[in-house]
């Protein structure tokens, strides 16, 4: 028998066909989330490295004003998102002296709230991948059950038997397993790449989090201290 995809797709059953559709609308559906997650990563690091050419200058002489409105120009960047929102509680901060945290303090619960809901926005979709890498192969092989069943309910019918009579059926039936190896194993490998590419980039995050709250602690201590002086004076 040749491999003829179009022989094989009119020799399923009803049921070969809609667990093969089931299959292709997964695959379809890999393809979307994996383009999407790409394109918004893509935009992210090209954003991220705009706001932090933009934003070097402007934290060296610390004005945290004008740091905001850098970061409110760049909505695709998650380094922009969070800073600017670090920013933002941190002067709110300075308004609310007697609540008993520091300005520091509350940027810093600020930056836990950002990089929680920003992994959340990161890994978007990736459930997605994660199920149908899982779940095709088995779908794939409902598919191969089914049409050995069917193969077997046509020897009954038919009263002949022989590995012929079974043959076109058995391999029409494995194509489903096929199909849904190949949808399972690319979903597979794509998110585990993505899954590394968030943490690379949740890595990131932290990072520049930690390094501007050390700033702000120190020029908290700095501003502190001064305060002290001109009251001792």
């Amino acid at each position: 028998m040749t491999f003829d995809l179009a022989h094989i797709w009119a020799s399923m059953g009803f049921f070969g066909k809609l667990i093969a559709f089931a299959l292709i609308l997964m695959a379809v559906a890999c393809v979307g989330v994996v383009v999407e997650r790409m394109l918004a990563l893509k935009r992210n690091a090209r954003d991220s490295r705009l706001f932090a050419q933009q934003a070097s200058p402007t934290l060296d002489a610390w004005k945290v004003e004008d740091l905001i409105d850098v970061a409110d120009r760049y909505k695709h960047s998650m380094l922009a998102r969070m800073l600017g929102a670090m920013f933002k509680r941190y002067l709110r901060g300075y308004d609310d002296l007697d609540g008993g945290l520091t300005p520091s303090q509350l940027a810093r619960g600020e930056s836990d709230r950002q990089k929680e809901v920003i992994a959340t926005d990161l890994r978007r979709g990736m459930n997605v991948l994660a199920s149908v890498g899982s779940v095709a192969p088995f779908v794939g092989l409902l598919g191969t059950v089914v049409g050995i069943i069917g193969a077997f309910q046509g020897i009954a019918t038919t009263g002949s038997g022989g590995i012929a009579a079974v043959s076109a059926g058995i391999a029409e039936s494995l194509v489903e397993t096929a199909l849904g190896l190949t949808v399972a194993i690319p979903a597979v490998l794509l998110f585990n790449y993505l899954s590394v590419r968030v943490a690379n980039v949740e890595l990131a995050l932290a990072r520049s989090a930690s390094e501007l709250l050390d700033e702000m602690e120190t020029r908290e201590g700095a501003r502190h201290e001064k305060s002290s002086a001109r009251r001792a004076a």
